[in-house]
């Protein structure tokens, strides 16, 4: 039996996971993709808390590039609130690739260090 995307997806999710760990200082800035939405969220793993979050329909827009671009954008506002400045970048499984890249990309233009 062939894995489903889905069960590959998982699979580098938890190769990534097991490298990637967010700390106070340094979060983990998490990106999870659905049909309608794409939520990042920056996270402390030793305590685990989720530090600063964010989703689509807080910026307003499709779920396209423009979209995620805003979306970085306000994510690396409100971190700079928070006196966050550096943190480790976690996919989630999902390839650098379209949205997930611009959302990187708009993070660090808005001051974020990956």
């Amino acid at each position: 039996m062939t894995p489903s995307k889905t069960d590959l997806r998982l699979a580098r999710r938890r190769r990534i996971r097991a490298k990637v760990q967010g700390t106070k200082d340094r979060p983990r800035l998490s990106v999870y993709r659905s049909l309608k939405r794409l939520v990042v969220q920056l996270i402390d793993d030793q305590t685990g808390r989720t530090l600063v979050s964010a989703s689509t329909p807080e910026v307003k827009s499709k779920l396209n590039v423009d979209g995620a671009k805003k979306l970085g954008a306000l994510v690396a506002k409100k971190a700079k609130e928070a006196k966050i400045s550096s943190v480790v970048f976690d996919r989630g499984g999902y390839k650098y690739h379209g949205r997930v890249k611009a959302l990187a990309d708009a993070a660090r233009e808005g001051g974020l260090q990956f």
